[in-house]
């Protein structure tokens, strides 16, 4: 019997791993998906990983002045290609659901579809991204709808160490969410390891004031090889400090340069986060569809993989030893 994305989590010693991905863009055919998701499974083919995140694509020019570096389209929906990704993979997927433009009956009947149609069981919640979009259901709603859902979902919560950048509180931010039901958190895409160390380490502290274990965090790790890449990143609200856009763009290799960061990156804030005891997760994704770049998102998720489960063996011994 295959184990639940649950169950699988259940071992706090032992990393989790994802890769994400979008839906196809909604004018695409259903025999257009289906060979789409088999190019994606073939990539995947070389790699152990535990699953996949399905990202539900927003219009978020409410949000920001700047204009959008690629132009938004909208996709299929997130719960229908979810589906077809665990269909075709027999693997756990997460599906992200926007609440933006959604009233209570349309999410309802969203959860319902996606349960018993679409065989959802991992889900994170989104909220609007402004309060300029009309009839969007609160995030809050949203969590008290689906705590009265017939079903129970495995529930995960987005952590945006930006926020904690400038508010300081995206830890009690993360511990509210559990209260709704959250039980893992999966990042935005770490370009500032300090950012996260930050919100890490504050959340733990947290979590032993209040003497809470706490959830997983799935970092997301994202490859960049190009301006127009890292403008993309950067409008999404993603912190990139100066001296790291001029690294990436001034290398001979922009691509190759980016993986480097990004594993420089995990490994500080391992070094940081790993005596704090959070259970720790990755997920790599990448944000165009440039096979350049989705290719080196695989390079870049067996470093990364690697270097998280060697660092979590090592606290393992660490911790065996000291226990002797």
């Amino acid at each position: 019997m295959k184990k639940s994305l649950k169950q699988r989590s259940s071992d706090h010693h032992r990393g989790i791993y994802f890769i994400g991905t979008t839906p196809p863009k909604i004018d695409t055919d259903f025999e257009s998906v289906s060979t789409i998701a088999d190019k994606l499974l073939a990539r995947l083919d070389e790699i152990s990983f535990d699953g996949l995140i399905i990202y539900d694509i927003q219009d978020e020019t409410s949000r920001i002045d700047t204009p959008r570096p690629f132009p938004f389209k909208a996709t299929h929906d997130s719960g229908t290609y979810a589906q077809l990704l665990n269909q075709k993979s027999g693997k756990p997927v997460i599906a992200y659901k926007s609440v933006a433009g959604l009233d209570e009956q349309g999410f309802n009947e969203w959860l319902s579809r996606a349960w018993y149609q679409n065989s959802v069981r991992d889900l994170v919640l989104v909220g609007s991204p402004s309060t300029q979009v009309a009839s969007s259901l609160p995030l809050n709603d949203a969590y008290r709808l689906l705590a009265a859902h017939s079903q129970e979902f495995y529930l995960g919560g987005v952590a945006i160490a930006e926020r904690h950048l400038t508010k300081k509180n995206e830890h009690i931010r993360l511990l509210g969410k559990s209260t709704h039901g959250c039980e893992y958190y999966i990042t935005q895409a770490v370009y500032n390891a300090q950012a996260t160390i930050d919100m890490l380490t504050s959340y733990a502290q947290e979590c032993e004031l209040n003497n809470i274990k706490p959830n997983r965090i799935i970092l997301t790790f994202s490859p960049c090889g190009s301006v127009k890449t890292l403008e993309f990143i950067n409008w999404l609200g993603v912190s990139v400090p100066e001296a790291t856009s001029e690294r990436i763009l001034s290398a001979d290799d922009p691509l190759y340069e980016s993986i480097k960061v990004n594993h420089s990156n995990l490994q500080k804030i391992l070094a940081a986060v790993i005596p704090l005891n959070i259970p720790l997760g990755l997920n790599i994704e990448s944000l165009t569809n440039r096979k350049t770049e989705i290719d080196a998102s695989i390079l870049m998720y067996k470093l990364l993989k690697a270097t998280m489960d060697q660092a979590l063996a090592q606290n393992q011994i660490d911790q065996f030893v000291q226990n002797k």
